[in-house]
C-alpha cells in the first residue's frame, strides 16, 4: 500500500551467525593439535533439580549465604563450595547464585538445624552427582536426595507448607516456684495435656505481629495460617527429659515459632495468664518472650500442589521424599539431637533463658492507633501474604 514502509531487511549474515552460534554451542569447535583436528569434550546437559538437605546448624550463621561477609559462615557457603568442587556448576555460579537459579525453601536462622531443607538449582547432570557433592561436604551437612523438576520450579514459591520441630528439656514446663533447672523434673500427663491445649490455640489464621519484629497489626503479611501444633510425649536423653513440639504452617516470619513456644512456656510456668494468648493476636502490643534457637529444626517442606500437577505426569517424580525418610531420621539421631542435648548440658541455653522470664511484662504496653481488633480466623489467607520471610 502507498505510504507503508517496507520492513527493514536483516543483515545478510544475521541468520547465519545465529545458526552458527547455536551449532557451536551444541557442537564445540575443534582444536588443531599436531596437525590433527581434536574435538573439545562436550559438557553434560544443565537441568533444574532439587536437593534434599540435612544439616546441624550449630556454628553457622544461618542457611543463606552472605557474600562479602566471610566472617559469618553459613550452610550455603559449604554447599556452594561442594557444588563447585564436585564439578556440577562453574566457579562463577558460586559467586553469583542467580546464574544457577538457586533458591531455598527457608532461610533458617543462626544455630537452627534442618532434616528436610529443599533447594532448587540448575546443574550439570554429571555421573554420581549425589555422592560427589557429599564427598566435599562435612559430615554434619548431607544431601539426602536429588530429583529432577520442571524448568521453572522455585523451591520457595512452590512450597505449600513447612513443618518445624522444637526440642526442649521438659523442665521448661515446670512451675516457676521450682528450681529453674531441675533435672529430676518429669512432665506429667496433666501438664502435657495443658501444653497441647494451649498449642492448639495457634491453629488457624491469626495476626502474629507480636511474634516477630517490624510488623504492624494492620500489615496483611503479619497474618499467618497454622495447620497444626502439638507436643509429643517426652523421652530421656543422657538422664535429662526432653519433648518435641511440632508445628506445620504455610510459612513463618522471623522468630515466630520461637515466640510461639516462648509464650506457651511462660503461661504453663505461671508467669503469664492464658488470656494473653488471645490478646496477642489483637491490636495491642504484647511483650512475647523468644525461646532459644538451639532446639529449632526444619523437619519437612511440603509440595502438595506441585505433586498433584506434575508428580504423576510420567516425566517428573513427586516431591514426597518417602524413600529418604529413613536417612533423614538417622541424620537427626546422629547429628541433630545429640548436638541439642550436649549443647543444652554445657551451655544451659534453656535454663538461662528461663531465668529471664520474670522481667517480661505480659500486660498490654501499647495500642496501634486506628486499628480494629483482629478476630480468630480459620480461613487460609491469600498466598501472597504467606511468602516465607524467614523461618526463625
Amino acid at each position: 500500500m502507498a505510504g507503508k514502509e517496507a520492513p527493514a531487511a536483516e543483515p545478510p549474515d544475521k541468520k547465519a551467525r545465529v545458526g552458527r552460534g547455536w551449532e557451536e554451542a551444541q557442537n564445540p569447535p575443534k582444536r588443531i593439535r599436531g596437525g590433527e583436528l581434536e574435538e573439545q569434550p562436550r559438557k553434560p546437559p544443565k537441568r533444574k533439580i532439587v536437593l534434599l538437605m540435612a544439616y546441624s546448624g550449630k556454628g553457622y550463621h544461618g542457611m543463606q549465604r552472605n557474600l562479602g561477609s566471610s566472617q559469618f559462615k553459613t550452610i550455603e557457603d559449604d554447599l556452594v563450595s561442594a557444588l563447585v568442587r564436585a564439578g556440577c556448576i562453574p566457579e562463577n555460579h558460586g559467586e553469583d547464585m542467580r546464574k544457577m537459579s538457586f533458591q531455598r525453601c527457608a532461610r533458617t536462622d543462626k544455630g537452627v538445624s534442618a532434616a528436610g531443607q529443599v533447594v532448587s538449582l540448575k546443574v550439570w547432570l554429571i555421573d554420581d552427582l549425589l555422592d560427589k557433592i557429599n564427598s566435599h561436604l562435612p559430615s554434619h551437612i548431607r544431601i539426602l536426595g536429588l530429583k529432577r523438576v520442571t524448568g521453572g520450579f522455585n523451591s520457595k514459591n512452590r512450597c505449600d507448607a513447612r513443618t518445624y520441630l522444637y526440642m526442649l528439656p521438659t523442665f521448661a514446663f515446670a512451675h516457676k516456684d521450682r528450681d529453674v533447672q531441675d533435672e529430676t523434673y518429669r512432665l506429667s500427663a496433666e501438664t502435657l495435656q495443658q501444653v497441647n491445649r494451649l498449642l492448639a490455640c495457634y491453629q488457624g489464621t491469626h495476626n502474629f505481629h507480636n511474634f516477630t519484629s517490624q510488623k504492624g497489626p494492620r500489615e496483611p503479611s503479619a497474618r499467618r495460617y497454622v495447620l497444626e501444633m502439638y507436643c509429643e510425649p517426652p523421652f530421656e536423653r543422657e538422664g535429662l527429659e526432653f519433648a518435641v513440639i511440632k508445628v506445620k504452617g504455610q510459612s513463618f516470619m522471623m522468630h515466630q515459632i520461637r515466640k510461639m513456644v516462648g509464650l506457651v512456656v511462660a503461661i504453663v510456668k505461671g508467669y503469664a495468664p492464658e488470656s494473653v494468648l488471645e490478646r496477642s493476636w489483637g491490636e495491642e502490643k504484647v511483650d512475647v518472650p523468644k525461646a532459644p534457637g538451639l532446639g529449632l529444626v526444619l523437619e519437612r517442606v511440603h509440595f502438595e500442589t506441585y505433586n498433584q500437577r506434575f508428580g504423576s505426569d510420567g516425566l517428573h517424580e513427586p516431591l514426597d521424599w518417602v524413600q529418604e525418610e529413613a536417612k533423614a531420621a538417622a541424620f537427626k539421631e546422629q547429628h541433630i539431637y545429640p548436638t541439642i542435648v550436649s549443647t543444652e548440658r554445657h551451655e544451659r541455653s534453656m535454663a538461662q533463658w528461663l531465668s529471664t522470664l520474670p522481667i517480661h511484662d505480659f500486660s498490654a504496653t501499647a495500642l496501634a492507633a486506628g486499628t480494629a481488633p483482629v478476630g480468630l480466623g480459620t480461613q487460609d489467607p491469600s498466598p501472597e501474604d504467606c511468602t516465607d520471610q524467614d523461618s526463625d
